[in-house]
């Protein structure tokens, strides 16, 4: 039998592991609108300023539908056949109102892993169904390279 002089080893207690969470990388400053806003109103904001997409909301703020450049394609191409540079139609009538949203709590790799499954570009960030940020693809690809190896 071989005894130990050591004593007994105090084990450092590691250090936590940091949660990689998405609103740590959501935007939060969004651009909304409004289901009553037209095509016209969508397409100039979006170009000025320089984004895809955004929610829809309703009078009280509640998330009602996301619009985004594809959904105001159908209006401009209904504008080539009917010879008009305006598109009038209702942000009501071509918005996505079967919207996905996540959590801010979520993991950046939960929510990784959502943006595979449902091959779209955002989603919406509520908590306790408000409207609190939205996080994009593109938010999520610029966080994970800051990410140290210690925190995967």
């Amino acid at each position: 039998m071989v005894k130990s002089f050591q004593g007994v080893r105090v084990m450092e207690p590691k250090a936590p592991i940091q949660q990689i969470l998405v609103k740590d990388h959501m935007s939060t400053s969004l651009v909304t609108f409004r289901p009553e806003d037209s095509i016209d109103q969508v397409l100039e904001i979006l170009n000025k300023r320089k984004i895809s997409g955004g929610p829809v909301l309703d009078e009280a703020g509640g998330l009602v539908g996301i619009i985004s450049e594809t959904d105001c394609l159908a209006e401009i191409i209904k504008g080539k056949y009917t010879n008009t540079v305006r598109f009038p139609a209702k942000v009501s009538e071509y918005m996505s109102t079967d919207v996905i949203t996540i959590s801010p709590d979520m993991s950046l790799f939960d929510a990784a892993q959502k943006f595979l499954e449902h091959k779209i570009r955002r989603f919406p960030v509520l908590k306790d169904g408000q409207l609190v940020g939205q996080i994009s693809l593109s938010d999520l690809i610029r966080a994970f390279p800051k990410l140290k190896h210690t925190t995967w």
